[in-house]
């Protein structure tokens, strides 16, 4: 039931966004990182959905798992299958709020530093974050760049024992959205 309530909330946010002609896109990217002695993994996803509210300040994202891709099939198929579980767990989803939305002027092109709160949804688990990140307005689009920290025990992933040293206890994550003006 909660999973359902989750998940009406976010496409209630993303249908009002839209209907509020604001920014999104498709086409977002996340990138994650692992680097141990034993093996760096890297995944990147260029099928992630975002809208930002500059009225409300409200954010969401939403990643499709399988979207990842990894330098090997290998890694790609472990990814999937052991670790985050994705024809259980398809989605990663986030929503919450750029909390200073009123300092990014898009009359003028700039940098804009940024805080953003709210509850990441991954593998079921859903926890509250913060991170600081910036907003680019460059001619008439959005940029929002972020990067941060995810801990798999945090969100309940379990990495096996054969293969824990391979797997950060803190994998990176990189978040890089253009966003269009809706129409």
């Amino acid at each position: 039931m909660k999973k359902i309530t989750s998940l009406l909330a976010i496409l209630m946010l993303i249908s009002t966004l839209v209907s509020a002609q604001k920014y999104m896109t498709k086409v977002g990217t996340i990138k994650f990182s692992s680097d141990t002695p034993m093996e760096k993994i890297d995944g990147v996803n260029r099928q992630v959905n975002s809208a930002l509210d500059f009225s409300t300040g409200n954010f969401v994202f939403k990643v499709l798992i399988r979207g990842f891709e990894f330098p090997k099939a290998l890694m790609q198929e472990h990814f999937n299958e052991n670790y985050m579980e994705s024809e259980k767990f398809p989605n990663s989803t986030f929503s919450g709020k750029v909390t200073n939305i009123k300092d990014v002027n898009l009359a003028k092109d700039a940098v804009y530093k940024v805080v953003v709160e709210g509850d990441l949804i991954m593998h079921g688990v859903t926890n509250k974050v913060k991170v600081n990140g910036t907003i680019e307005v460059k001619g008439g689009k959005v940029i929002g760049l972020a990067t941060f920290n995810v801990a798999p025990k945090d969100y309940n992933i379990t990495i096996p024992q054969a293969v824990i040293k391979n797997i950060s206890e803190a994998i990176k994550v990189d978040v890089n959205v253009t966003l269009d003006k809706l129409n």
